[in-house]
């Protein structure tokens, strides 16, 4: 790009990344720090030798992320963001966004919300299976509309306690989904949050059974947090209609991407595995209604496409209003949908 800025290409450090076990009340709640690196590991995070692999669920095969396990790191105090995950997600499960953005020099802290994560689905499916039944979703939500936020304020407090890692007057949210609510809803109550990119957020209009999320987000926001809403066009368990919905809702000042062709997993890592999976697996009657809409993969965007669109995105958005970037601010400001094209990604631009 010109200048030189370039927040869709992977940035100058290398990330390293180190597992935090945190707990609030007894409830254990795991979290995966990411940040930029010493230069020793240059190279280290992106070789498939050096780089982190983990076991997802037990048994399962290993998965890798681009970081190196409990590297040094970079000296200084750093710009934070917070992720959140989405309903029967977990800390790992955006590793190709939250890894982006401590190549960037961004400490990036993602918690899983303990009992609502991929293992409790994986838990709920066998349920499922083998005849059983499970608690209604309201029954979760109401739980989780009081645990999720507080679960990120704790986690900043956590981190920022750290000595000389991240700095506290530059702090950001992201998350994706259940996540995205979660970011509004944080963003509202913590006065910490100063730039806020939701992905895909639940709390606007959709066929899932999920009144109580757009009834509990509370936009009467006490400043002004920028904001970048990314959403898919194509988006199965929650349209597009209740995007603008949510949009139209979110105080000044904020933008909206719509991904051409993207579906509610182009958010995830492993894309294509990711939506198969979700297609073709055993789902409460609740939601059956709802899979047998979902398209094939074939049908929509490759992942990495929607991937670079979505790491310059929250880069660029990070950079203007934690870090005063002009030139992020000048890209987002201008011909949004032109630079996206010319990376071979179509979308719309609010």
């Amino acid at each position: 790009m010109r200048n030189g800025y370039d927040p869709f290409a992977r940035g100058p450090f290398p990330v390293g990344v180190r597992t935090v076990e945190l707990a609030r009340e007894a409830r254990p709640l795991p979290a995966e720090l990411w940040y930029p690196a010493t230069d020793e590991y240059a190279g280290q995070d992106v070789a498939e030798a050096t780089r982190d692999r983990y076991e997802l669920i037990p048994g399962f095969p290993f998965v890798w992320q681009e970081a190196v396990r409990d590297a040094t790191p970079r000296r200084g105090r750093h710009p934070l963001v917070a992720f959140s995950h989405g309903y029967g997600g977990h800390r790992r499960q955006s590793t190709f966004l939250c890894t982006h953005l401590a190549s960037h020099g961004y400490v990036v802290a993602a918690v899983d919300h303990t009992g609502n994560t991929m293992l409790e689905v994986v838990q709920g499916v066998m349920t499922l299976q083998s005849g059983g039944t499970l608690p209604h979703p309201d029954t979760v939500l109401r739980e989780f509309v009081v645990l999720r936020p507080a679960d990120v304020s704790f986690t900043l407090d956590h981190v920022l306690g750290m000595d000389g890692l991240a700095d506290p007057e530059r702090v950001g949210m992201a998350g994706h989904s259940f996540g995205g609510w979660t970011t509004l809803t944080a963003t509202a109550r913590d006065r910490r949050i100063r730039a806020a990119v939701p992905l895909a957020p639940a709390g606007g209009a959709s066929p899932l059974p999920v009144d109580l999320l757009r009834q509990s987000l509370d936009f009467r926001w006490d400043r002004e947090v920028p904001t970048l809403y990314v959403v898919a066009e194509r988006d199965s368990l929650l349209p597009l209609a209740g995007m603008y919905e949510l949009f139209a809702r979110t105080p000044s000042r904020k933008r909206m991407v719509v991904l051409a062709d993207a579906d509610h997993l182009h958010f995830c890592d492993r894309v294509e595995e990711s939506h198969e999976l979700f297609r073709t697996m055993p789902q409460d009657p609740l939601f059956e209604h709802i899979q047998k809409a979902i398209p094939p993969i074939t049908e929509l965007v490759p992942g990495e496409r929607a991937h670079l669109a979505i790491r310059g995105l929250a880069v660029a958005h990070l950079d203007a209003h934690l870090r005063g970037e002009r030139a992020a601010a000048r890209l987002l400001a201008g011909d949004v949908r032109a630079a996206l094209a010319e990376r071979g990604v179509a979308a719309t631009v609010v």
